[in-house]
């Protein structure tokens, strides 16, 4: 294809799902704070407040070595999502990349497992949310409370966008300002000695219990799955391309703050904690950030803190029914799922696909009635590969951008991941080291298990709607890119 082809195409969407954003058909009623704080918030959640007591019990202090190489690649990734994004901002995202650069098989495919993916973590932060709230009741069945944040969290995303953005806003800020408290209270005991653990709180604890891997590096590598769920998410700034105000402007802005994210909220905050109290103090299912507190000798501080993390588990499932919805009517748009989810309410929202997806959130309450103590290893394990999924449809999608890019096919994203192709190629290297080592591991290896089961679903139904439908899975000529909105240096 020719330049001249890509510049004749328009960005209109028509009937049978083509095009691009001009149509889609949202408010862009997503500011740049709004931006800011979602794709902060959207890093920290229940792999970090929760699922850190299981990797550290697993890795010592070298789950902050993990943390520091997973983050960098998170970085790779954000950065090849944020030069397709300013190829072209649109609320599909990565699966409507994956639909032009890899083929529209390709796309059909991320869009569902992307949805699957949202689905199955909603089921996590409503099990970590119920797990929190048994801190102050053992007596409320974890099932009860799991079944009622998802109703509740289902009325929240009956609001405009804008509205949804400024919930998620005040979200993000009760995190980032818990994990600030924390480091500084951390650091208090640290150099003044006050509190339970202030005699006995050292850096020290960083290698003198066992050292700093204390079960080999062997022990490091079984943690990386849990270390990129914790992770997982940061891909959803991608998502409200659609709906931002000024994308070209707040989407880079985002995505460039990845680095000091990573290294204040996951690398900062678990430096402390482990210099505060040893590490081997710490189990699975019991949150790093309360048991902290609680051998600190401030039970009022560990409660607090256990408030925060469920509206972290809260918020996180918010963001997935957010994404849900849209991501559903993409699929819908583009022939490539069922017309009942392109309709919009008068708001400008996908209220059909956000309705369907918290009917499905609700299998995570028959999850906590049947395997209350097992439940969240079950679904993180599943959203893990289904995140890992797009993050590999991201990479790939980007190389062949890059290919077309610098072969004049396509115009140039002026927002370059630096050291491309190489950092997309390492990135897509390290995750396929993640799913051999989930093979190794007994407890993740359920996910490997049903990853077959749900590619031999995706094989046979687009079999089946490629032929009712070929348009819809022909491949199309590049959309052009919108030109009237002006790209970030």
């Amino acid at each position: 294809m020719t330049s001249e082809q890509v510049a004749s195409r328009t960005a209109v969407r028509d009937e049978n799902g083509s095009g691009t954003e001009a149509s889609e058909g949202y408010q862009r009623g997503l500011g740049n704070r709004q931006i800011q704080m979602i794709a902060i918030g959207g890093a920290i959640g229940t792999g970090l407040f929760l699922g850190a007591g299981k990797a550290i019990s697993k890795a010592g202090p070298s789950l902050i070595l993990g943390y520091a190489i997973a983050g960098l690649v998170i970085f790779f990734i954000m950065r090849a999502l944020g030069e397709l994004l300013m190829y072209r901002p649109v609320s599909g995202s990565f699966s409507e990349y994956a639909r032009e650069f890899l083929g529209p098989f390709w796309g059909y495919v991320t869009g569902w497992t992307y949805w699957l993916f949202w689905v199955v973590t909603g089921m996590t932060e409503v099990t970590a949310a119920a797990t929190y709230v048994q801190y102050w009741d053992k007596s409320i069945p974890q099932w009860v409370s799991a079944l009622g944040f998802t109703v509740i969290l289902y009325f929240a995303n009956l609001i405009s966008v804008k509205l949804f953005g400024e919930l998620e806003f005040w979200f993000s800020m009760v995190k980032v300002t818990a994990i600030m408290g924390m480091i500084l209270i951390g650091i208090g005991v640290l150099t003044l000695g006050f509190s339970n653990a202030g005699k006995t709180a050292s850096v020290s604890h960083l290698w003198a219990d066992g050292g700093f891997f204390p079960h080999g590096i062997g022990g490091t590598l079984m943690t990386l799955h849990l270390v990129m769920f914790a992770f997982m998410a940061v891909e959803l700034v991608g998502v409200t391309a659609g709906e931002a105000k000024d994308p070209k402007k707040t989407l880079p802005q985002a995505i460039n703050t990845v680095p000091w994210r990573i290294a204040l909220f996951y690398l900062g905050a678990l430096i402390i904690i482990l210099s505060v109290v040893s590490w081997t103090a710490f189990e699975p299912g019991v949150s790093p950030f309360v048991e902290a507190f609680q051998r600190i000798g401030l039970p009022a501080g560990a409660g607090i803190v256990n408030f925060v993390v469920l509206t972290a588990a809260l918020s996180s499932c918010n963001s997935g029914m957010y994404s849900t919805g849209r991501m559903l009517r993409d699929l819908s748009l583009n022939g490539q799922g069922p017309k009942f989810f392109a309709q919009l309410s008068k708001k400008g929202l996908p209220l059909r696909g956000t309705t369907v997806s918290a009917a499905l959130m609700l299998v995570g309450v028959w999850i906590n009635y049947q395997w209350p103590g097992q439940a969240f290893d079950y679904v993180v394990s599943f959203a893990t590969i289904s995140g890992l999924w797009a993050w590999v449809m991201i990479l790939a999608s980007h190389l062949r951008y890059r290919k077309l890019a610098d072969a004049g096919v396509l115009p140039q994203s002026e927002f370059k991941a630096p050291g491309a192709p190489w950092t997309s190629i390492f990135g897509l290297l390290f995750i396929g080291m993640v799913f051999v080592l989930m093979g190794v591991d007994k407890d993740a290896r359920i996910s490997l298990y049903c990853a077959p089961v749900w590619a031999a679903v995706m094989w046979v139904s687009y079999l089946v709607l490629k032929k009712r439908n070929p348009e819809a899975f022909a491949r199309k000529p590049h959309p052009a890119p919108a030109p009237e909105v002006e790209a970030a240096a």
